[in-house]
């Protein structure tokens, strides 16, 4: 029998002062069997990270040619190419050559991350956007993860303040250079 995957209801009220986005998110997010907690979270920031107009989750592991979230205009046109994890070179290369913007969250090592895609050929390797989550964050907001969410997220100066209950979980989004 195969599983199936979880759905997860996240309300977020989401203050980015740095890109003067303050928007309530009501999202539904289904978390694939094979996905782990940590993959999840990341998705849902970066998709907090990236909120604008036309941004939504693809249909995820099931469908690997495509990325974990996708920003099209009203014709549906391909505008910004999102990933979460550690993208291949070559899943990097094809993102470039299919959106003008490509964004990569990691949750991971940023060092391994760098390793893996250094020397590496990537169509316009030079205008990607490499950003390490807090590993930290990820890991106290996993340990808080229900299937009904409810916190705060606000965003000043790329450093993250998550309001969750009672807690406050806070961290950076680095951006990553590659050699």
């Amino acid at each position: 029998m195969a599983l199936t995957a979880t759905i997860y209801t996240f309300s977020i009220q989401l203050s980015d002062v740095d890109r003067a986005v303050y928007e309530a998110l009501a999202l539904k997010v289904a978390r694939h069997p094979s996905e782990s907690a940590e993959h999840l979270v990341a998705r849902v920031l970066a998709y907090c990270l990236e909120f604008t107009e036309g941004i939504a989750f693809s249909r995820g592991i099931s469908d690997p040619d495509e990325p974990a979230l996708a920003v099209r205009d009203l014709t549906g046109e391909l505008k910004v190419w999102i990933d979460v994890g550690s993208p291949d070179a070559a899943r990097l290369h094809k993102a470039a050559k299919a959106a003008p913007r490509v964004a990569v969250y990691t949750h991971k090592d940023p060092a391994q991350l760098r390793l893996q895609l250094g020397g590496e050929k990537i169509h316009r390797a030079d205008a990607l956007e490499l950003y390490a989550v807090d590993r930290e964050l990820v890991a106290g907001l996993v340990k808080r993860l229900e299937r009904r969410m409810q916190f705060d997220l606000s965003v000043t100066d790329r450093h993250l303040f998550i309001s969750v209950g009672a807690d406050t979980l806070s961290g950076d989004v680095a951006p990553i250079v590659l050699a």
